[in-house]
């Protein structure tokens, strides 16, 4: 629970300072009309909201299951994740158009004033970077808080590289251009968030993990005669789920226990599954659902 308020506070604080240096960019891209220095803003200011809901979703997971969301508030980090990933695909694609008539019609840029706000930026990015990189490595929330961040930093590198280029040979372009790979880099991490979030939300086998493997696992179980109907899910990183039908023989309930103890303890050992709704049967229950079969086929209609 002390882990979990320390991962809070951290990315409330990330979240505060990064949203002013969100104002800093927005002001200073104004004044010195300055595209890069506007997508940056975007890019931070979508960083912002992704620490923000980060934050709101880490303290959502914490609430108890109830009668209508028996597992709890775990999918919510899900949900702001997709929310996320959709904003930043947006925001990409604006500053694709804006930037392609930049190039075509280019404008007189501030470079100095440009350079002076991404210096900040960077040097705040930085800070900010190392704070959240220090702790929990291992914390989901906190170190794709990270790499938001460091995302950040990389925006405001590539803002202070178009500034040095316009100050010292005046090609405007350079802004744009810049601008372009900023929207690049936007991109590519939202189609990354969309696409983990949304084999989630389809109940996709967790990341580096194949059913067949599982199934395989759990069949040399001792005592194990088949699996049949397995599915492997993800509720929400690092909450997976697992359901199964297992055959054993007709035996004593206490001997069927070790069976169990033995299929729950190579779940946990092998694959880091936890949470698991295993059901013993004595012959295969011919299900008319398709379902993984013993071989990791697909079996049924």
């Amino acid at each position: 629970m002390a882990t979990h308020s320390h991962s809070e506070r951290r990315l409330l604080v990330a979240a505060g300072i990064t949203a002013l240096v969100c104002v800093a960019e927005v002001v200073g891209g104004l004044l010195t009309k300055s595209l890069a220095l506007l997508s940056d803003a975007a890019h931070v200011f979508l960083d912002a909201f992704a620490l923000a809901l980060s934050y709101a979703a880490l303290k959502a997971a914490r609430r108890p299951p109830t009668d209508r969301h028996t597992y709890g508030y775990h999918r919510v980090q899900v949900l702001a994740a997709l929310v996320n990933g959709a904003t930043l695909a947006a925001v990409a694609v604006g500053i694709f158009r804006e930037a392609i008539g930049r190039i075509r019609a280019p404008s007189p840029i501030l470079a100095g004033p440009m350079l002076a706000v991404a210096g900040v930026g960077l040097v705040v990015n930085i800070g900010v970077a190392w704070v959240l990189h220090r702790h929990d490595r291992h914390d989901l929330n906190v170190h794709s808080a990270f790499l938001h961040v460091v995302g950040d930093a990389l925006g405001s590198v590539g803002v202070i590289v178009a500034g040095a280029v316009i100050l010292v040979t005046g090609w405007t372009i350079a802004d744009p251009v810049v601008s372009l790979l900023i929207a690049v880099l936007i991109l590519v991490g939202a189609v990354r968030v969309v696409r983990r979030a949304g084999h989630i939300l389809v109940e996709g086998t967790p990341e580096g993990m194949r059913a067949s493997s599982v199934l395989k696992a759990m069949s040399g179980v001792p005592g194990v005669a088949e699996v049949h109907d397995l599915h492997v899910w993800t509720v929400s990183p690092g909450y997976v789920a697992l359901s199964a039908h297992v055959v054993i023989a007709d035996q004593a309930l206490s001997r069927a226990e070790a069976v169990m103890a033995d299929l729950k303890r190579v779940l946990a050992d092998e694959f880091g599954i936890g949470h698991t709704t295993i059901q013993f049967e004595c012959a295969n229950c011919q299900g008319t659902t398709a379902c993984l079969g013993p071989r990791g086929t697909r079996t049924g209609p």
